[in-house]
């Protein structure tokens, strides 16, 4: 799957793109110009200019400083959020997918009552429910997706469950978790890594959109959802401010969405054939 994935170029490309923005996170302390703390009232909504690349917030901050610090809770907590949902997505879909039975009727019957609200309204309520705090702005989305995850990847586990390989496998007398873990899990890696990539897209949305709304990441920590927050208090006076981390939020998204559609490609028997 790898090999596949390296000769497609938009894989390549959008991959470093994501790695690059990764990077300039981790190595915000060195890279910003700026403490994305440090406030100069005389320096207010300051323009573009070689001091401040992107200009100053209405408290006189440096917007580039707080972009790079604002990829750190923006991307990685999407990432991990991300990682999470699919982790229990997947252990739900491959008990339900490989056992079926009561297994298979009770989650999917838990699966049906989590799908059956709408996504967003569910979020609000377990934030209202546990508080505004980061740690539950994760378990609100983990809680909400996971059920999408389980039903898309217990359909996939459907497809293998009888295949040949695993009828010899348990012929010889492999156990459950090691059919599961050693061929189920790699059969289906490449469908979970489109749904991983595409999905990650729709998680920065909704951290962002939380923190937008005042229920997510809180001021003055930078986050691009938060930064918009701050911006709109401001729009008739400066709107340029909401640019930046909006344009931001939007390529970013885009880098991920795009990304899922290439790896789908990329892995596509059709396009492997040709």
């Amino acid at each position: 799957m790898i090999r596949l994935l390296l000769k497609n170029n938009m894989v390549v490309g959008l991959s470093s793109f994501i790695l690059f923005i990764a990077l300039a996170g981790i190595l915000a302390p060195w890279i910003a110009p700026y403490d994305p703390y440090e406030s100069n009232i005389l320096m207010k909504f300051a323009p573009y200019s070689a001091e401040h690349w992107f200009g100053t917030d209405h408290l006189g901050r440096d917007i580039f400083s707080r972009l790079i610090y604002g990829i750190r809770p923006t991307l990685f907590l999407s990432v991990l959020t991300m990682l999470a949902t699919i982790g229990l997505g997947a252990v739900m879909g491959l008990l339900s997918g490989y056992f079926r039975g009561i297994i298979d009727e009770v989650i999917m019957r838990v699966v049906d009552m989590m799908l059956s609200f709408p996504s967003q309204i569910m979020i609000f309520a377990v934030i209202a429910l546990l508080g505004v705090d980061v740690q539950n702005i994760i378990i609100a989305n983990v809680l909400i997706k996971w059920a999408w995850y389980a039903r898309m990847i217990r359909t996939n586990v459907m497809k293998y469950r009888d295949k040949n390989f695993i009828l010899y496998s348990r012929c010889i007398g492999s156990t459950e978790r090691f059919i599961m873990i050693r061929h189920l899990l790699p059969s289906i890696s490449s469908e979970m890594a489109v749904l991983a990539s595409l999905d990650v897209g729709w998680t920065i949305i909704n951290i962002s959109t939380l923190s937008f709304l005042g229920l997510g990441i809180q001021a003055p920590l930078p986050e691009w959802g938060a930064m918009l927050n701050e911006a709109k208090n401001v729009l008739t006076v400066n709107p340029i401010q909401m640019l930046v981390p909006g344009i931001a939020i939007v390529v970013l998204v885009s880098a991920f969405n795009l990304l899922g559609d290439a790896i789908r490609d990329a892995l596509d028997p059709k396009e492997v054939q040709e």
